[in-house]
Parts: C-alpha cells; sequence; structure tokens
C-alpha cells in the first residue's frame, strides 16, 4: 500500500496525475530472475470498471504449481477528474527506446491506453487525476494485493477500494512491527539503527 498526499501551495487551480507502476511475476520465487522473459508467458489481464482495478494472472505451467491472482487499485480522496486510466503492457507503458526513467506515458503526459488481455510483459499501472483548489490537499492510495483465486482478489480489492482502509493496514503495519522487535529483543535505537545500516 502507498498513499500519497498532495498540497496545492500555489494561488491558481491546478490538476495533478499520479500514476502507479509494477512490474509483476507471478511464478514461483526467483522465476522472474532466472527466465524473465518466460516467467511473464500467458499472463493475462483484465480491468474491473466498478472497482477501477487491475487483475492480472498466469497460467499455470505444471501439475503442482499454485494459481495466483494479483489486483491492483487506486482510491483518490479528493476532486477528482475524469475516469480511471489503466495500462498492462510495458512496451506501451514506455514506447519505444524509452526507459523505466523516461516513460512515454509519464514524460509525454499521453493517456494510458485503457487495454488488458494476455500480454508478453506485463504490468498493472493505474492513473487518477484531483483537482486542487489553492491550498487544498488530496490523498491517492495505490493497492497491489495477492490472492489464491480470481473471487478472493475480487473482495480484497472491493476492501482496498476504501479510503479508511489505509489507516487499518498502517496500523497493522506498525502492530506487527512492533511485535516482531519485542520478540527479537530489539529496542527502538537499534532499530532505528539497523533500519540505517
Amino acid at each position: 500500500v502507498r498513499r500519497v498526499s498532495i498540497t496545492n501551495l500555489g494561488t491558481r487551480p491546478r490538476e495533478i496525475e499520479r500514476t502507479s507502476l509494477a512490474e509483476i511475476v507471478l511464478g514461483p520465487p526467483g522465476a522472474g530472475r532466472a527466465t524473465p522473459r518466460l516467467a511473464n508467458l500467458f499472463t493475462k489481464t483484465e480491468f474491473v470498471a466498478e472497482l477501477g482495478a487491475l487483475l492480472a494472472t498466469r497460467r499455470l505451467r505444471s501439475q503442482g504449481e499454485r494459481q495466483v491472482w494479483a489486483a491492483h487499485v487506486v482510491v483518490a480522496e479528493g476532486d477528482t477528474v475524469g475516469d480511471v486510466q489503466f495500462e498492462t503492457d510495458r512496451a506501451r507503458f514506455l514506447g519505444r527506446g524509452r526507459g523505466i526513467r523516461t516513460p512515454m506515458s509519464v514524460i509525454d503526459g499521453r493517456p494510458l491506453s485503457n487495454t488488458a488481455g494476455a500480454v508478453l510483459d506485463p504490468i498493472v499501472s493505474l492513473r487518477r487525476c484531483v483537482r486542487l483548489a489553492p491550498g487544498a490537499s488530496a490523498r491517492i492510495t495505490f493497492s497491489t494485493l495477492i490472492a489464491p483465486s480470481r473471487d478472493e482478489a475480487l473482495a480484497l480489492a472491493d476492501e482496498y477500494n476504501n479510503p479508511a482502509t489505509f489507516e487499518r493496514a498502517a496500523t497493522l503495519a506498525w502492530t506487527q512491527a512492533q511485535v516482531q522487535l519485542h520478540h527479537l529483543g530489539i529496542d527502538p535505537d537499534e532499530a532505528y539503527l539497523f533500519q540505517e545500516l
């Protein structure tokens, strides 16, 4: 879960777009590093309009492999402009001859294609635009979720399609971190030092 807070400190209204990008490998750990192109083959994506969510899954390659579904959602708190835009094809997102630091979809301000389906090099990317009056603020939260079935992925997407879910997730993560630190016998000063290292 990632939340971005935006404040318009200027004297005129502004429209600000925020775009996410996550490359996905829905296979066993290490599969993406070992054979990146092969690991991404047979990935299928879909956009669920009523939730504003992207779903992705990959056809199983062996009997013992477990099905995995990914969901990616965006929630905007503020005055939104237009509909959610989405992209699932890395090449289309980046553009010809472009890299991850200079994607055509962001640098050139081009709209996302809003296409999904079978893709060779899958990503999940969502874009939301907010209008900010002078002095106004908005928050945009992007969540990426994993589930063992389409129904469970949809249920998670529905749950994380609520602005209050971020606060709950952040509180649970903080609590879990405190329990782990206590279990490991690490005090806050040591934890800070370990983070710095």
